[in-house]
């Protein structure tokens, strides 16, 4: 386990070795994250999903290969258990001027390498609390397809995958420059989506790129997701790799639209 610290305080534990069953879609993850106050904003294992795992990048789908975790959506089936779950493997650190660079492999069940992927996660302090960069790049040495339930026929907009935050348990309320709620949320494209939850805290992502939507649960769990896969699914291929830079603001309390506009957290709040 390693950690990110900004200003000499932890803020954030990196597991790349992770002790989970494979059910549980094994991969490297952030847990616990706080704020610079102390408040746990991330959650591990729960009990009504034990495969979300604080903070992670990991699809349902890869090609057939399931590294999300759980049972898997089957088409005209519904959720499903099989025995389809691959593992994301940490093979080794790269030079970093600055937080945490790695190389990882994402492995069907069979330990064949379907993607790679070199990530970077740095932590800085900023006007309301800290940020966390998340900057990956998947490559494939042949044509790849991530898919998610939704792309799997799963009704009702569950077209999660990709970065993904299971928050802190409790109630938490969502919304963008335009809309608030789950219901009106999930599946937008908004430039940030802000996520406050007991401590209290404010959560503001950013991010999408291309077709990207806003995964979002506030009612069953909290959970917020960068969704590479919502509507279609998204194909790596030799001569285009995904890239993805996602901008997470981890704060103390609950500033306003206003407050958080004039901060820079929300590039847009102007057009709301």
């Amino acid at each position: 386990m390693t950690e990110l610290s900004v200003d000499g305080v932890v803020v954030a534990s990196y597991v790349v070795d992770p002790a989970v069953d494979v059910s549980q879609g094994s991969r490297p993850y952030l847990h616990p994250v706080r704020t610079l106050g102390g408040v746990t904003v991330t959650d591990f294992a729960p009990d009504d999903h034990n495969w979300h795992l604080g903070v992670s990048v990991t699809m349902q789908d890869v090609d057939g290969t399931n590294l999300w975790g759980g049972r898997t959506w089957v088409r005209d089936q519904g959720y499903t258990w099989l025995a389809d779950h691959g593992a994301i493997v940490h093979t080794g650190w790269l030079p970093s001027d600055d937080g945490l660079r790695h190389r990882m492999e994402w492995r069907d069940k069979y330990g064949v390498v379907l993607l790679t992927e070199e990530r970077h996660l740095a932590a800085r302090r900023c006007a309301l609390g800290w940020e966390l960069a998340v900057d990956f790049t998947l490559l494939a040495e042949r044509p790849v397809a991530l898919g998610s339930p939704a792309t799997n026929g799963r009704p009702g907009g569950a077209g999660y995958g990709g970065f993904f935050w299971r928050a802190t348990p409790g109630e938490t309320h969502v919304f963008t420059a335009d809309a608030a709620g789950e219901e009106n949320v999930n599946g937008s494209s908004a430039a940030w989506l802000a996520l406050t939850g007991p401590g209290p805290y404010t959560l503001v992502f950013r991010g999408l790129e291309g077709d990207d939507r806003w995964f979002v649960r506030t009612g069953i769990y909290p959970g917020v997701c960068a969704a590479l896969a919502f509507d279609h699914p998204a194909v790596v291929t030799p001569d285009a790799p995904l890239t993805r830079h996602l901008r997470v603001l981890v704060a103390d309390g609950t500033p306003g639209i206003d407050t958080l506009g004039a901060a820079g957290a929300a590039p847009d709040l102007s057009s709301g």
